[in-house]
């Protein structure tokens, strides 16, 4: 392994991780290197190490044994089926991550609307443009981290220092939302327009606008979660 340099850790940490799968000679069943061993030969923080994992995981590359540990994901394990029981194991945090994040964030955009300067408004148009160019990759990391982006932008834009660390907090250790709505089919595209909508309230200095549109859009995917679950 050799350690990792910064630039969205996370993502390069689930190339070299992937990587590792293919060309160590790792097969279906086995079990992979620990978080810890993964994090000391990368040379990046476990946090990155645990968020690729769980990408990785719902992408039906490896399988994440309570207690015992990483093991290689079969060929015979059925992606779909993978991810209902990645859901089914993270059901709670899950939800919880959503009820914090509708408690938190329409306010957020709100007070965005009215204190988002020209340099702030620039800085999410261009999180939702990548987010964009990542749905038409199909490029899921990226779609992850330019989603965490666009939300973490929203509070930076409010001016609260409190309320930005806690959305870097959240987009960049308490993933699970973010990388569920994202494999549920059809969220990503809904997920472009629905930015788009917020976007343009707060473009449009529109506070009641903007609190709603992010109501709609977290609402709107929880709901499409638990329709998958079902």
């Amino acid at each position: 392994m050799e350690p990792l340099r910064k630039t969205r850790l996370s993502d390069k940490a689930i190339e070299a991780i992937d990587g590792m799968i293919l060309q160590n000679g790792f097969r279906p069943g086995d079990r992979f290197y620990s978080e810890h061993e993964l994090a000391k030969g990368l040379q990046i923080s476990r946090s990155s190490i645990r968020e690729a994992i769980r990408i990785l995981e719902v992408r039906g590359r490896v399988t994440v044994r309570q207690g015992k540990g990483i093991y290689i994901a079969g060929p015979g394990e059925e992606k779909a089926d993978l991810f209902a029981g990645w859901l089914k194991d993270n059901k709670t945090p899950i939800f919880d991550h959503f009820e914090v994040r509708l408690i938190i964030e329409p306010k957020a955009a709100g007070r965005a609307a009215e204190q988002a300067d020209e340099e702030s408004l620039r800085a999410m148009e261009e999180a939702h443009e990548k987010f964009i160019r990542s749905a038409e990759r199909g490029d899921t990391a990226s779609l992850v981290s330019s989603d965490g982006d666009f939300h973490r932008l929203i509070a930076k834009s409010t001016k609260n220092r409190t309320l930005y660390y806690l959305m870097k907090t959240m987009t960049r250790s308490l993933s699970e939302g973010w990388i569920t709505s994202l494999h549920v089919p059809g969220r990503v595209e809904k997920t472009v327009r629905e930015h788009g909508d917020i976007l343009a309230a707060i473009r449009a200095g529109d506070p009641e606008a903007a609190e709603k549109t992010m109501i709609r859009h977290l609402t709107n995917a929880l709901a499409d979660i638990r329709a998958s679950m079902e």
